[in-house]
């Protein structure tokens, strides 16, 4: 059970209660214009985005964290090594969409928060895209099952992340629906899918 601000100890009332939180906070992060100030590409950028998304939850939101984590067989790189880690990615170049997927992909083996990577990181990787390239994923042509497995395999071979993004590419960068569907997604990817981001109200 994560530590978390509300003082939840029931893990299905906290997974629910983070969701219909973190997810109002992405359409605000949109809504508001706040995501345009946002760093394309920096781990400065995905921990804005990660501390926005999860602060009224997490006390760790935004920060590093200082366990090693894993997920199945793969461990992420260890604490000892993620700042060093993370000042490499910085400096990894960003203008071609293998340059972006490349960074993406390293940046997924840091795994640099205790809780929310993922989710983070795809709202990371499409500023990224948009800055670089004026393009964004429409993460409702990305098949869940084909994206996590060609995740967990991109660390040895990056092609199969790439076919799978590129032939979801948009040109409908600024559309709030398209971001709101992407967010709705990306969240069941990872097993939240009890709300719609854009029926949620403050």
């Amino acid at each position: 059970m994560i530590e978390n601000k509300l003082g939840i100890t029931n893990q299905p009332e906290l997974k629910r209660t983070e969701e219909r939180l973190s997810k109002l906070k992405a359409k605000q992060l949109f809504e508001s214009g706040d995501i345009n100030e946002i760093e394309a590409g920096t781990f400065r950028g995905l921990s804005y985005i990660h501390r926005y998304l999860f602060e009224d939850v997490y006390f760790f939101a935004g920060k590093l964290r200082d366990v090693n984590i894993a997920k199945g067989n793969f461990r992420f790189a260890p604490v000892m090594y993620l700042e060093a880690s993370l000042a490499n990615i910085d400096l990894m170049p960003q203008s071609t969409f293998d340059e972006i997927i490349e960074k993406y992909v390293e940046m997924n083996v840091a795994h640099p928060f205790r809780e929310g990577n993922g989710r983070c990181m795809r709202i990371w990787l499409d500023l990224m895209l948009k800055s670089g390239i004026c393009r964004v994923v429409d993460w409702n042509l990305v098949n869940k099952e084909d994206y996590l497995l060609a995740m967990e395999r991109s660390p040895i071979k990056d092609i199969e992340i790439k076919h799978i993004l590129k032939n979801a590419l948009t040109d409908k960068i600024n559309d709030l629906e398209l971001y709101m569907k992407g967010i709705d997604v990306s969240y069941y990817y990872e097993g939240y899918s009890e709300y719609i981001t854009e029926e949620l109200r403050l």
